[in-house]
């Protein structure tokens, strides 16, 4: 018997694919560093994102959701303060002067070390995976089907694959979109402001959603 089914991996490819998709400190860092030092910065940092994903998935799959389940309010703490953060990166997108996430910034070449560590922090602290991991992912694991870290292993890894080929493409992309945007002023309000609008919800819903972490 398979481990998962097709509809739990299906579920989560679908989980995964709409919050790689929703802009957020991962895709900003990203975008922002491939912009400035070009593509080869930016897949230094996806390496350091990606090891991001692979601690979540780690501690997942060692059980770390069953904490949060037994300790609620040290849950509750890292949701509310995921949404503060997101509320603070929607600030600096709609904010008078604020910038978007294509938009040419003067920013200090990093070296290889700092871009591969600072990529690893930003998906460490990255308040959407750890909503996903510590609560999402386990509901579609089904301990009657026994094998339950190995169920949290295979979902995990799913959410990776798509997170970061995701991911690695917007950052490829993000030369040729942030020239497209530089020549139309217009459309790059319309994302700054649609970016804000969208990390704004998003921050709302976490802090307002009622949800328990799930023990797997």
């Amino acid at each position: 018997m398979d481990a998962i089914t097709a509809h739990a991996e299906l579920g989560i490819a679908a989980v995964a694919l709409g919050m790689v998709l929703t802009p957020g400190p991962n895709m900003i860092y990203l975008v922002s560093r491939t912009i400035v030092q070009g593509r080869r910065a930016g897949l230094i940092s996806l390496a350091g994102v990606g090891t991001g994903f692979l601690v979540y998935l780690a501690a997942v799959t060692a059980g770390i959701a069953a904490l949060f389940a037994v300790v609620p309010a040290l849950y509750t703490a890292i949701k509310l303060a995921g949404a503060a953060y997101l509320l603070w990166l929607a600030w600096k997108a709609v904010k008078p002067g604020g910038t978007a996430v294509f938009e040419p910034q003067a920013l200090p070449e990093d070296s290889p070390r700092r871009l591969y560590l600072m990529g690893f922090l930003t998906c460490l602290l990255n308040p959407k995976l750890a909503i996903l991991y510590i609560s999402l992912l386990p509901q579609f694991v089904d301990p009657s089907r026994g094998h339950v870290a190995e169920q949290s292993l295979l979902l995990g890894l799913t959410q990776i694959v798509i997170a970061v080929s995701i991911n690695g493409l917007i950052a490829m992309s993000a030369g040729t979109i942030a020239s497209f945007f530089s020549r139309r002023p217009a459309w790059l309000r319309v994302q700054r402001y649609a970016m804000g609008t969208v990390l704004g919800g998003l921050a709302l819903h976490i802090a307002a959603d009622r949800a328990k972490a799930v023990a797997a």
